[in-house]
């Protein structure tokens, strides 16, 4: 776990509608924040009954970025029924939201939509965190001078993808993949990235070598999708369906 600087959880309990829950994602989920990082909060909330059936709705989408306080903090939340419909389609972001341990909030219902959304994963999220890789790629490879941010996000990503295809469990922490993966590289990367800057860059970096272990990684993800027990579709809808009901009724008595 991390220490949560106070201007976290306060941005948190400012909010204007209740929370499912909210969680910090980004670098600090990663397992590789920089001292200059800033604080990727996500999370969900529920508008009332009357901000949904109205002709006046409330925001599906509420979105903050600025500094509190000298930390610089990125805020999303999604509206609840908005945030079911994610997890109903190969959104792999939505997942390591919801199973971030890093809570900053929660309630029964998180507990309860987690339980749910093991039946949301599917062998098609390989396409988010194959396309997600090759953005991060292409990032770290146009560079003239090389970021490691954008490689270690590459290695996060895929790993992350091959475990989710192997086991059916999100893990999103780099520290932790390479437990299971044993990538000799993984924990100088991660080094370099604690002690400098977010922006901080490899000299001497070795392209050629990680473009093979780039190519490597992703034929394995694709490896372990075609053997992957994973189902071909979500079968958590209904159970999504009579959550929501319940939280706007919720959301209505108060």
């Amino acid at each position: 776990m991390i220490d949560i600087p106070k201007p976290i959880t306060k941005i948190i309990g400012q909010q204007a509608y209740p929370l499912l829950f909210a969680t910090i994602s980004g670098s600090h989920l990663y397992g590789f924040p920089s001292a200059d990082s800033d604080y990727d909060l996500r999370g969900v909330h529920i508008l009332p009954v009357q901000e949904v059936v109205g002709l006046d709705t409330g925001n599906e989408t509420i979105e903050f970025s600025g500094v509190r306080e000298s930390w610089e903090i990125d805020l999303v939340t999604h509206d609840v029924k908005k945030f079911f419909l994610m997890l109903l389609k190969k959104n792999g972001y939505v997942l390591e939201q919801l199973y971030s341990p890093l809570i900053l909030t929660t309630s029964p219902e998180h507990e309860e939509l987690k339980f749910i959304a093991k039946n949301c994963i599917t062998r098609h999220h390989i396409y988010h965190y194959l396309g997600f890789a090759a953005t991060q790629w292409k990032l770290f490879e146009k560079e003239h001078m090389h970021k490691v941010k954008p490689l270690l996000y590459v290695y996060r990503i895929l790993l992350t993808g091959i475990y989710l295809m192997q086991t059916g469990e999100v893990e999103a922490n780099l520290i932790n993949l390479n437990q299971v993966f044993n990538l000799p590289y993984i924990n100088d990367l991660i080094a370099k990235k604690l002690a400098d800057s977010e922006k901080s860059v490899l000299s001497d970096v070795n392209v050629a070598f990680h473009q093979r272990e780039y190519d490597s990684l992703r034929n394995k993800l694709q490896e372990a999708y075609e053997s992957s027990l994973l189902p071909e579709a979500p079968s958590a809808h209904a159970a999504l369906h009579n959550l929501l009901i319940r939280l706007r009724m919720k959301s209505y008595e108060l």
